[in-house]
């Protein structure tokens, strides 16, 4: 049974904890007969953006005067998307066919020559990205841009736009992405070092030997912009087998020579899941000492990486949406809990346990490794979970049913799986 949700909530003046003397009280809000991943059945009280109390139902003197009831659905903290593009969906616009082949060169070139005649802008699209994700239930991304000398900076442009306009709705860290390569394009690394001065959070890389055909030059130039500029590094690597192997020791090498241990990011991976497991238990364990996470999204078509012999060796991994509805793919939904469940099923994780752990790959090992913020719910926290009709944190990674509410930072930005026009009060 859906919540009880009011079509008008109030707009209560929500005041900061002051320090001085005589400050009026915050307004808190409750929200009752909320279920806990522990199983608890609570009321949330929300005050000044914050869980003010969590108060047993059993305890609650008057059950009766809370904003909202949640009738028993389950209550989850929000969720991390840790690869996605904001620049290139189509979310907002008639629907486009996909037309490219099944080359990574050839959706370089298809995106290259239609992107110009899009009739929004990269903020607008990135706006409707970013909102259909909040609807979700995601409340932090990371997002690659692409930096190239026929675009320069206009695509980060938009995108820092939109994460301005948008801060509301998600946290949102930002990748300089050299997509047609670094080497092969003169001037590239200028325009990186430039990104990251405009407010890119990271400098990306792509497959530096079938791309640039330079692996030591593309791994040089983008770890010096990182370590120059105090920011971390996340490189796209598609290169199968022991050409992927290689570059992933590459990348280990420079990481550890570096000190950058925890902020460096290899994107899919394809390689550790090609190789006899062997060879990726001896990648897993370069990649664990030097401090290299791995982000994978379930690609169709291609292995999964050995997530399982992975966190085994102690290395980060976690998922992203990658592309949604864009010229690279006509899918996506950009519901990070439905790309866990992707994952998990991939990994064939059945037991309840490994569950658990395909939930983690969207939620605390995201955050360590991008460094978003992720909290859980407690007293003190701040006010950002949804709620979704299910008896366990098992159930809805099974069923991944639209969320009945989304809050961030004690707004409600979505409800029943639609993203409010702007957030609401509680």
């Amino acid at each position: 049974m859906p919540p009880n949700l009011p079509a008008n909530p109030a707009n209560p003046t929500n005041s900061a904890k002051a320090s001085r003397p005589q400050a009026p009280a915050a307004c808190v809000r409750h929200i009752d007969n909320a279920l806990l991943p522990d199983g608890r059945l609570v009321r949330l009280s929300i005050g000044n953006a914050l869980i003010d109390k969590i108060t047993p139902m059993a305890e609650v003197a008057h059950p009766g005067d809370a904003a909202l009831d949640l009738q028993g659905q389950l209550v989850m903290p929000l969720l991390i998307d840790g690869h996605m593009h904001l620049d290139k969906t189509l979310l907002g616009m008639p629907w486009t066919p996909h037309k490219a082949g099944p080359t990574i060169v050839s959706r370089i070139e298809e995106e290259r020559k239609a992107m110009p005649g899009l009739t929004l802008s990269t903020a607008d699209r990135a706006t409707h990205l970013i909102r259909a994700a909040a609807a979700h239930g995601t409340g932090a991304l990371r997002t690659h841009v692409d930096i190239a000398p026929q675009g320069e900076l206009h695509a980060l442009e938009g995108v820092l736009q939109a994460r301005q306009d948008n801060r509301a709705w998600a946290s949102i860290q930002v990748v300089a992405f050299p997509q047609s390569g670094v080497m092969r394009c003169p001037g590239v690394l200028d325009l990186l070092d430039s990104a990251v001065a405009a407010g890119a959070d990271l400098v990306g890389g792509i497959d530096p030997c079938e791309i640039d055909s330079d692996p030591a030059g593309q791994l040089n130039g983008i770890f010096s912009i990182a370590n120059r500029r105090g920011v971390g590094v996340d490189i796209h690597l598609h290169e199968a087998g022991d050409l992927g192997l290689f570059s992933i020791r590459e990348i280990c090498k420079r990481t550890r020579a570096l000190g950058m241990n925890g902020r460096v990011t290899v994107s899919h991976g394809f390689c550790l899941g090609q190789v006899p497991e062997a060879k990726a238990r001896a990648s897993a364990e370069l990649m664990a000492q030097a401090g290299v996470s791995l982000m994978t999204h379930g690609a169709a078509g291609q292995p999964l990486p050995p997530l399982a012999l992975l966190r085994e060796h102690g290395v980060t991994t976690f998922v992203g949406s990658d592309n949604v509805r864009d010229f690279w793919s006509p899918y996506g939904t950009a519901d990070i809990l439905e790309r866990a469940a992707l994952v998990g099923w991939r990994a064939d994780w059945r037991r309840d346990e490994q569950m658990l752990d395909a939930l983690d790959l969207v939620t605390g090992s995201a955050a360590r490794a991008t460094g978003l913020s992720f909290t859980t719910l407690e007293e003190g926290a701040p006010a950002s979970f949804f709620a979704i009709p299910a008896r366990c944190v098992q159930e809805a990674l099974a069923t991944h049913v639209p969320r009945a509410l989304v809050v961030r930072e004690g707004q409600i930005l979505a409800r029943n799986g639609l993203a409010c026009e702007r957030p609401e009060a509680l």
